[in-house]
């Protein structure tokens, strides 16, 4: 009797210490890296077209930024980021909210719930929005890693945070502006201005962008223009150029 008991109480041991590793390897699990990143929403007034584009030092920065409707706008949530906002802003959206009204609704109503029971604090959060008429705003809140910010343009808004400074988010809109040509080579366009003036201070990893617009993708019934992502490379704005224009080259060039 006094083995099995002892036995017992080796095996009831060896559980309690597994369930500690357990806990412990959960606590320790590393918060995910905030999505400090430079992206810019932009319109096409002669297509109808909305979209948008993102690179950052992340792995797969498409995977949650950049969300986008036809007929109903765009919206890109980054820096100490709540994925919800994207859907959210689209559903409002829909609703005919303002852009402007859209930011304010959605941070306000933000519990700040932190992550995993760690801090991820609202006030370093980013959302820009813009509807299917172009018209937009953006947010960047006090919290967000510098240099972070924001900057506007005609049909345009360009953000990021943990930049080399203002300029690459004025590069962006200022080359937006001057690209003519389809929307997927002005996005392109703003996206290689942005990293030409420095862009993400910790560097590149990924890229990704999203044009919808009412049937004006390939098939049938399809809102989706275009949807392009480089989930990990050294050089993913070249990568995500050289799809660019294979898709450019093949609608639209030999037309």
């Amino acid at each position: 009797m006094a083995v099995e008991v002892h036995w017992r109480r080796r095996v009831a041991l060896a559980l309690v210490a597994a369930v500690a590793a357990t806990a412990t390897t959960w606590s320790q699990e590393r918060l995910p890296d905030p999505v400090a990143t430079f992206s810019i929403l932009g319109f096409d007034p002669a297509t109808g077209e909305v979209g948008g584009a993102v690179q950052s030092r992340v792995f797969s920065v498409g995977n949650g930024v950049l969300w986008g409707e036809a007929e109903v706008g765009m919206a890109a949530t980054q820096a100490i980021v709540d994925v919800s906002y994207g859907p959210k802003a689209l559903q409002l959206l829909k609703g005919g909210t303002a852009p402007a009204e859209i930011i304010k609704s959605i941070w306000s109503a933000d519990l700040d719930p932190g992550y995993r029971g760690n801090p991820w604090p609202k006030a370093g959060r980013q959302l820009a929005v813009m509807n299917a008429k172009g018209e937009y705003a953006a947010f960047t809140g006090d919290g967000a890693t510098p240099w972070a910010g924001h900057r506007g343009g005609k049909y345009c808004t360009a953000q990021g945070n943990i930049l080399a400074g203002e300029a690459v988010v004025a590069g962006m809109v200022e080359a937006f502006e001057k690209t003519s040509g389809h929307l997927s080579l002005r996005l392109m366009a703003a996206l290689d201005a942005g990293q030409a003036a420095g862009g993400d201070k910790r560097g590149m990893q990924s890229a990704a962008m999203l044009i919808v617009k009412k049937d004006g993708g390939v098939w049938l019934h399809n809102d989706v223009v275009l949807r392009l992502q480089v989930d990990d490379s050294e050089q993913p704005l070249k990568e995500l150029r050289r799809l660019v224009e294979v898709n450019y080259e093949r609608r639209y060039r030999t037309r």
